[in-house]
C-alpha cells in the first residue's frame, strides 16, 4: 500500500524512478516487539541528493532537503505490516527509495497443555492425543512448538502460515503409552524464532504433568531358572518383579509340608524354604494389568546325588546283613532248645 501510494506520488509530480538507489538503511532489517521504541538510519554517500525523507505508517518523516544521513524515530511501534520506506529525491529530478523489512512481534499471553490422561492413568500400549494451546502469538510464522518428555524433545511443530497478526496456535501430538515413561514429566513450550537481525527470547512453558502409566509385571531376572542346590544347603528364591500398580506374589511349592509352613508369609518377592527340598517352585505375580508365572526347578548336583545313592547303598547292606544275622540267630536258638 505505501508503494502505491508513493508511486502515484511520484507519477504526480512528474519525478522518475530511479531502479538503482545509492542509499544504505541500518540496520538493513529489525525486528521489533509490538508497542517498543523503534529506530533506523538512511543514509547516501551520493553528491547528487536533493533530499531525503521516511514514509511510514508510524512516525514517518517529512522530506528534508541538503542532508545525506536521516533517522527514522517511532515512539512505540502500533502497525503490524510496519514496512518503513526510505527515499531520496535527487537533482537530476529522479527519485528512488528502499524498503526496511520489518518484523513485528508480540510473545504468547500463556501456554497451556491438556491433562494426557484426563479420566485416569494412561495404559501401556494406548495411543493418546494430548493439545498444547498458545494464546494471541504473533506472527505464527516464527513460532514453534516443541514436544518435551524428561530430558527428550519428542515432537516439533512449526507454523507455514503468512498472517502477521496475532493467532491463538493449537499443537496435537500422539503418544503411546510406555512402561519407561511412568514417572516421566512432559510439557510443551512455545519458542519465538528469530535470525540474527531478531532477539533470542527465552521459551515459555507450559505446566508439566508427571505420566502414570499402568504396566503388567515384568520379572527381573530371566522367567524361568534351573538351580543345583547340594541336599540340605539353604537357598533363596527371587521372584522380584516391576509393574504398575506394584505387584503381589503368591508361591506354589513341591512338597505338602512346605506349603503349610511357608505360605504363613505370603506376598513376598523372595523366600528361603525351611525345608530344602528338591522339585520345581513356582511364583506368580499379578497386578491389575496381568500376571506373569516364574519357575524355579531346584536340581542335587550329580555329587550329590551319588553320595545319596552310596549312602543309601550302604544302609540297605548293613540292613540285609542284620536281618541274615537275626535269621542264623533264631535257627540255632531253636536247634539248641530241641
Amino acid at each position: 500500500m505505501l508503494f502505491l501510494i508513493l508511486s502515484c506520488l511520484i507519477a504526480n509530480s512528474g519525478m522518475a524512478v530511479s531502479p538503482i538507489c545509492p542509499v544504505e538503511i541500518s540496520p538493513p532489517k529489525a525486528v521489533v516487539q509490538i508497542g517498543d521504541r523503534f529506530s533506523a538510519n538512511c543514509s547516501t554517500s551520493s553528491d547528487q541528493v536533493a533530499g531525503m525523507g521516511w514514509e511510514s505508517s508510524n512516525g514517518g518523516t517529512a522530506l528534508t532537503p541538503g542532508v545525506s544521513v536521516l533517522e527514522l524515530n517511532i515512539k512505540s511501534v502500533t502497525d503490524w505490516r510496519l514496512q518503513p520506506m526510505c527515499f531520496l529525491n535527487l537533482k537530476d529530478a529522479d527519485q528512488c527509495f528502499e524498503t526496511l523489512a520489518v518484523t513485528v512481534y508480540k510473545t504468547p499471553d500463556s501456554v497451556f497443555m491438556s491433562h494426557p490422561s484426563p479420566t485416569g492413568p494412561m495404559k501401556e500400549g494406548e495411543n493418546y492425543s494430548i493439545q498444547c494451546d498458545v494464546v494471541n502469538v504473533a506472527p505464527i510464522r516464527n513460532l514453534s512448538i516443541q514436544w518435551h518428555k524428561g530430558n527428550e524433545v519428542f515432537f516439533t511443530e512449526t507454523f507455514d502460515l503468512p498472517s502477521v497478526y496475532p493467532f491463538n496456535a493449537t499443537s496435537i501430538s500422539n503418544l503411546m503409552a510406555h512402561r519407561d515413561d511412568h514417572g516421566a514429566l512432559i510439557w510443551c513450550e512455545a519458542k519465538m524464532n528469530f535470525d540474527a537481525s531478531g532477539p533470542n527470547l527465552p521459551s515459555i512453558m507450559s505446566e508439566p504433568h508427571e505420566l502414570n502409566v499402568l504396566y503388567p509385571p515384568t520379572f527381573a531376572s530371566p522367567a524361568n531358572e534351573t538351580l543345583e542346590i547340594p541336599a540340605g544347603r539353604k537357598f533363596t528364591l527371587n521372584c522380584s518383579a516391576t509393574g504398575n500398580p506394584i505387584p503381589v506374589y503368591s508361591w506354589h511349592f513341591p512338597n505338602p509340608i512346605q506349603l503349610m509352613k511357608e505360605n504363613r508369609h505370603p506376598n513376598e518377592s523372595t523366600v528361603s524354604p525351611s525345608y530344602e527340598l528338591p522339585g520345581t517352585y513356582s511364583c506368580t505375580a499379578a497386578n491389575t494389568q496381568g500376571s506373569r508365572t516364574k519357575y524355579f526347578t531346584v536340581v542335587e548336583p550329580p555329587s550329590s546325588r551319588a553320595g545319596t545313592t552310596a549312602g543309601i547303598l550302604l544302609a540297605a547292606f548293613f540292613v540285609i546283613i542284620f536281618f541274615l544275622a537275626f535269621v542264623v540267630y533264631r535257627k540255632n536258638r531253636k536247634a539248641s532248645v530241641a
